[in-house]
């Protein structure tokens, strides 16, 4: 057998093309280029399956994508459409003349029920080979099975529905699970629940659907010929509480609410429509003998499941007498009619036939159509074929159908991602509200839309709609880009003009209040809308212009605020001379700049409350800045002004340490003028050291000598070093204060002595009183009292200074035995050196003949050598290679001459005569060869080149020799 579902497609007139649900309407789209695609491409196109069936076709179901189809009478052929290539045959065993009537395939695929023209019912599971009879369902003619889509799974079928061609309906439950040759039954129960009947009785179960709301509540719709019934309530409580026992118990005593119609087919069909799998169903169609009764389904409704319902007429040609349809089945925004020889699809928003797909006579009549759920593929068979449609972009223009019933909001949801369609329908949805007088409507859609902005605009002006203009305008500034400034300097200013002439229009009548404030406050939130902020702050000075031709000041503060021109709000409130309110801006936005603007004017008025905020912005501020407003409110020189302006350079200096010379100048002054008390203070405060203190000395001195603040003066020049000045004016003073600063120059004692005799000449001369000089003298360790009498009168008798003159003697007494002990002790010292010399000369070390040199261990005899007090022995050469890196550059320079001198001096003769000859030659020549080896024994062997500091200075000197280091390395590799 070929492939089973090797599809391909019929030629074209056997394709099925369904273009849009609704004629289509001509409304030119604005800004877009409508390119009609979507003719290309069909909703619904017919495929026939390559399948040559071996039997007739007696009956075809697809659920999740699993087909089953029974073949003549005895074969079921089993087919997984995503493995088409591995067909399962089955046979049913049956011996006896028994057709099958109906099969039924659970949402799952995984239960497949063969309902039996002999009223037997056979069971069929997927993952199983073995047909099983179900003997509790023996003696029913199954018409119709509600699945239970909540419970349902792969081994069980949970609590199904099953309506009978007797009008009854069972409660089922099927388990996958094959026991031995005593197993259990496929069929765990099989009880009746109800009778459906119509005006002559009991009425077959042509459909049974079963849903569950998210509420927990249960919904049965059943159809007869002619009926629809719903069942609708909860399930009891108990062991049964899955099952819908309880809820047909309900209507034990009364009949379930439906739907009647009088004609009748003598069979119906009942369709559903659900977006996704195991999803709740949003739509249904009834096939009766009067049309098809199509609606939605809503499952929150509490008395019906059934809303919007209406019946849509068969199309011509088709009803109960020529071609009555024999299935349906429901798409999106379709259904599905089959005919015997055709398939006729009508559009469930306008009724229209959309679709007429006729068949080939050589394929046979059709017999059934179907829908698989889960992919939303439909199949339809003959006896001989099966065909499959498939339905692709079934929304595409729904969107036109919503719009002639002007359904905008369904529209603009089907069009949400073709811009030119969306554009269409807002348009026309802003006309039709402009038409209903819905101004404001109207006026947000037109913002929506590419339609002409000017002839919106002169719209709603010629119909006298401001506030509908300025929703437009508002709206259309939203939109606009970042690029576009010039329409947007236009738009806002528009705005505001058109907000402004509302409320002067308003304002002044009683009866308007209301109103006034309504739109004051839709202007305030125009002005402060964060999506307008920037196109409002690009054109604040145009907004500011209409405003003061206005003359809202009121708003002009509150635009000026939003834009945070604080500067424009602070000088209109000082203006109008509302200091304290403009203090109060600047104190809450705390600008600097601001703060140093506005301090002329403000410290005039408010001179506290503005140091105030200037204290609590602290460092925020530069003081320097604030010193002209300081300067020129403190010229007036009362102590209020010039207590101000110190309170806050005092902030300035003492908490945030403020060391500007302008700062702490500014503060002295301050204090020479207005609290001189405080001068003295500040000065001792700043300390003594000239490098240390912040003012400047020289201004400082001629401040404080201007005012007459002497003391004052005294510290600046004790700061200056200017001893002789501070004594010269301390002494106009006070002596107490001479004396201090006499004692200042601690280093300089003829200066000190100069000072203190400067006082003592002022004690003696001035105040003529001997008692002080005398104090003076005992004061002053430096002074005599012979350098004291010049300063004494004549008259003076001697009895005043027989005190000093005996202290005196007995100090020259002292001085004269300590430098007697002093030249003992130096003559006692010069003894012991002299002893030591003389010990040191008798000194000596032996060699051994095995000894070595500390540096190349050889043979020390071998060369000359040099030997340590210490013990340490060196052959000359090695002892001057090694002190030679220690050596400073002007010792190495020496060494390298005294090198060149040995080397170039004569060696010393044997002839005592002629050596004694050359050596007064060379000696009036120069130095000597011995001089020259002294010389360079001092400088090599002065001491142990391993014992002495020669050693230690060289501790952070590395072992290797960083311009040999890479030779070093290299060589260890």
């Amino acid at each position: 057998m070929a492939s089973i579902l090797d599809e391909y497609e019929d030629s074209l007139s056997r394709s099925a093309v369904l273009q849009p649900g609704c004629p289509s309407v001509g409304i030119p789209h604005s800004g877009y280029v409508n390119a009609q695609l979507e003719k290309e491409v069909p909703i619904f196109t017919k495929q026939r399956i390559d399948f040559t069936p071996s039997e007739r076709i007696t009956s075809l179901v697809v659920s999740c994508n699993q087909l089953c189809m029974s073949l003549g009478k005895d074969t079921l052929l089993r087919i997984d459409l995503g493995k088409a290539n591995e067909p399962n045959h089955v046979e049913l065993g049956r011996k006896d003349d028994a057709k099958v009537h109906k099969m039924f395939l659970d949402h799952t695929g995984s239960h497949l029920l063969i309902a039996l023209s002999s009223t037997e019912v056979l069971y069929v599971n997927r993952n199983g080979q073995k047909v099983r009879p179900l003997a509790r369902w023996k003696g029913q003619l199954v018409e119709s099975v509600g699945w239970n889509k909540a419970l349902g799974s792969e081994s069980s079928t949970g609590p199904i529905l099953v309506g009978t061609a007797q009008g009854q309906i069972f409660e089922a439950e099927l388990s996958a699970s094959e026991g031995g040759l005593f197993g259990p039954a496929p069929d765990l129960y099989f009880r009746p629940l109800y009778v459906l009947n119509e005006e002559g009785g009991p009425a077959p179960v042509c459909s049974l659907e079963a849903e569950r709301g998210p509420d927990g509540r249960g919904f049965v719709i059943a159809t007869t010929r002619q009926r629809l019934f719903q069942f609708i309530g909860r399930a009891a409580e108990g062991a049964e509480a899955q099952g819908f026992s309880g809820l047909f118990a309900a209507y034990a005593d009364h009949p379930p609410p439906f739907r009647e119609f009088p004609s009748s087919l003598g069979y119906s069909e009942l369709a559903f429509y659900t977006p996704k799998l195991r999803s709740a169903p949003r739509a249904f169609a009834w096939m009766m003998g009067d049309g098809v009764l199509y609606g939605a389904l809503d499952c929150g409704r509490p008395d019906s499941l059934l809303s919007e319902e209406r019946v849509w007429e068969y199309p011509e040609g088709v009803g109960p007498g020529a071609s009555p349809p024999l299935a349906i089945v429901l798409t999106q925004f379709h259904f599905l009619l089959l005919l015997a020889d055709r398939v006729e699809a009508v559009c469930t928003l306008t009724g229209q036939v959309v679709l007429r797909d006729h068949f080939l006579e050589k394929f046979g009549p059709l017999k059934h159509m179907v829908k698989d759920s889960s992919t939303g593929h439909l199949w339809a068979y003959t006896e001989r074929a099966v065909f499959r449609y498939h339905v692709q972009r079934e929304a595409r223009d729904v969107w036109r159908t919503y719009l002639d019933m002007n359904r905008f909001d369904l529209a603009k949801e089907y069009c949400r991602e073709r811009p030119d369609c969306l554009d269409t329908v807002l348009a026309r949805e802003a006309d039709f509200c402009f038409r209903q007088r819905r101004y404001l409507e109207s006026a947000r859609c037109y913002a929506l839309t590419q339609s002409y902005f000017e002839e919106i605009a002169l719209k709603f002006l010629e119909a006298r709609q401001e506030e509908a203009l300025a929703e437009f305008l508002q709206r259309k500034l939203a939109s606009l880009k970042p690029a576009e400034r010039t329409q947007a300097t236009l738009l806002t200013t528009w705005l505001t003009e058109l907000y402004l002439s509302r409320l002067g229009a308003l304002q002044g009548d009683p009866e308007a209040l209301n109103l006034y404030r309504e739109t004051r406050e839709r202007f305030r939130s125009f002005l402060s809308s964060p999506r307008h902020k920037e196109w409002l702050f690009a054109s604040r000075a145009s907004i500011h212009e209409l405003l003061a031709s206005h003359g809202d000041t009121e708003h002009m503060v509150y635009f000026a605020v939003i834009m945070q021109d604080y500067e424009r709000v602070v000088a209109y409130h000082c203006q109008h001379e509302a200091y304290e309110e403009a203090l109060a801006v600047l104190a809450r936005h705390r600008d600097p700049q601001l703060f140093y603007k506005f301090s002329p004017i403000l410290i005039r008025h408010i001179p506290r409350q503005l140091v105030d905020a200037w204290i609590e912005l602290g460092s925020r501020l530069d003081a320097r800045q604030l010193i002209p407003a300081l300067v020129n409110y403190s010229q007036g020189g009362e102590a209020q002004q010039v207590s101000q302006a110190i309170r806050y350079m005092e902030f300035c200096v003492n908490v945030l340490g403020e060391t500007e010379q302008a700062i702490h100048n500014y503060l002295l002054s301050l204090y020479a003028r207005g609290q001189p008390a405080s001068l003295l203070a500040y000065l001792e405060q700043a300390g003594a050291s000239p490098h240390r203190v912040h003012y400047d000395l020289k201004y400082a001195l001629r401040l404080c000598a201007e005012h007459g603040h002497h003391r004052a003066c005294v510290h600046v020049y004790k700061v200056l070093e200017l001893y002789e000045e501070a004594v010269d004016l301390a002494l106009q003073v006070d002596v107490d204060l001479a004396k201090q600063c006499a004692d200042l120059p601690e280093e300089d004692e003829e200066l000190r002595k100069k000072l203190w005799l400067k006082i003592a000449r002022h004690v003696v001369q001035e105040e003529e009183d001997v008692q002080t000089a005398m104090a003076c003298l005992a004061s002053c360790p430096l002074l005599k009292i012979e350098d004291v009498l010049p300063f004494f009168p004549d008259f003076v008798t001697i009895d005043h200074f027989k005190e000093a003159i005996c202290s005196s003697l007995r100090a020259y007494n002292h001085h004269i035995q300590e430098l007697q002990r002093e030249m003992e002790e130096a003559t006692a010292s010069a003894q012991r050196i002299r002893r030591d010399l003389q010990e040191l000369r008798g000194r000596y070390g032996a060699v051994e003949p095995q000894d070595k040199c500390a540096t190349c261990d050889f043979p020390l005899l071998n060369r000359p050598f040099y030997l340590f007090l210490c013990g340490h022995m060196f052959h000359a050469d090695c002892l001057l290679q090694a002190v030679r890196p220690g050596l400073p550059a002007y010792k190495q320079a020496r060494l390298e001459e005294l090198q060149r001198k040995l080397g170039a001096a004569p060696a010393p003769t044997k002839g005592s005569a002629r050596a004694k000859e050359a050596e007064a030659g060379a000696a009036t020549a120069g130095p000597s060869r011995e001089q020259l080896k002294a010389d360079l024994d001092e400088l090599v062997a002065a001491e142990c080149v391993y014992c002495g500091e020669l050693m230690i200075r060289s501790i952070d000197r590395p072992f290797i020799d960083p311009q040999r280091y890479e030779e070093e390395h290299l060589s260890w590799l």
